[in-house]
């Protein structure tokens, strides 16, 4: 046999070898509430499984109140949990204003103690050719959005005295350089996650961000089959949302606690051992 030969011989068995994920479930979060942006699909719903399946009560939010139901119905089933432990929320960051309104309004009677700050959209073509109107789009939820949002969450915090945890939910595009309004979006994420982690580490609450790379969503692969290969990434495959889930509720545990300001990068080396994975 030839090289050429093996490598492609090697190939297809990297194609077709099934990854298995365990999905963390324990005690981790037993008595904690968290709220969830973006949280019907993708990212954000695996968060809330992995939250659901450690103890936690879970609040769900989004743009659309249909895909918000149908999640909660499936995450009943998924997590076999009853209707009390799942709430959701229609809320729109990218609209400042009514956010603040109908947050502000939701959170009178609430207990939230984790936050997880996971909304985000991609759009626009590379610099220099972007549109001003796709620059907003992006800029509007994945960074003034978070921005807001966020104000508005640690406020609730300190006023309740609650020693909680916030996490971003950023990306190995904050390692890249910054040629398109996705990247620029989650550069000032990073530096978000680090002025928070700063500003409010003194009233108990942890700031951290997870930094996902390419992720097998609907944002990026719209299909419904589980095949993870991924030909571009150093690891050749995507991440699952299942992953990225386990590291989120290890990282507003209790167990993560000393992790401060952090962003851990759960890439396959996107952007951490290389930037040629993608066109700039």
């Amino acid at each position: 046999m030839n090289l050429k030969s093996f490598l492609k011989k090697k190939l297809t068995k990297i194609k077709k070898e099934k990854v298995i994920i365990p999905c963390l479930e324990g005690q981790l979060l037993v008595d904690r509430f968290a709220l969830i942006t973006g949280g019907s699909s993708g990212i954000g719903y695996a968060i809330a499984e992995s939250f659901l399946k450690n103890g936690a009560k879970v609040i769900i939010c989004g743009r659309n109140k249909e895909k918000l139901i149908e999640a909660k119905n499936s995450l009943m089933k998924d997590c076999k949990c009853t209707c009390d432990k799942i709430d959701v929320l229609l809320l729109d960051i990218s609209n400042v204003k009514e956010m603040d309104i109908i947050l502000s309004k939701y959170l009178d009677d609430k207990r939230i103690d984790i936050f997880v700050n996971n909304a985000g959209v991609n759009a626009g073509d590379l610099f220099p050719n972007t549109a001003e109107q796709e620059y907003d789009k992006v800029l509007n939820t994945n960074l003034k959005g978070m921005y807001f949002i966020s104000q508005i969450i640690v406020k609730y915090m300190i006023d309740k005295k609650i020693r909680g945890n916030v996490l971003n939910i950023t990306s190995s595009s904050a390692l890249r350089p910054g040629i398109s309004p996705y990247i620029i979006s989650k550069w000032g994420e990073n530096s978000l996650t680090l002025g928070m982690a700063k500003k409010y580490l003194p009233y108990g609450i942890i700031v951290n961000g997870l930094a996902p790379g390419s992720t097998l969503t609907p944002m990026l692969k719209n299909n419904s089959d589980d095949d993870l290969y991924l030909d571009y990434s150093p690891a050749k495959r995507y991440a699952a949302p299942e992953e990225i889930g386990n590291i989120a509720t290890v990282l507003v545990s209790k167990m993560g606690r000393m992790i401060i300001g952090d962003t851990v990068y759960a890439t396959g080396g996107a952007g951490v051992i290389t930037y040629d994975d993608t066109t700039y």
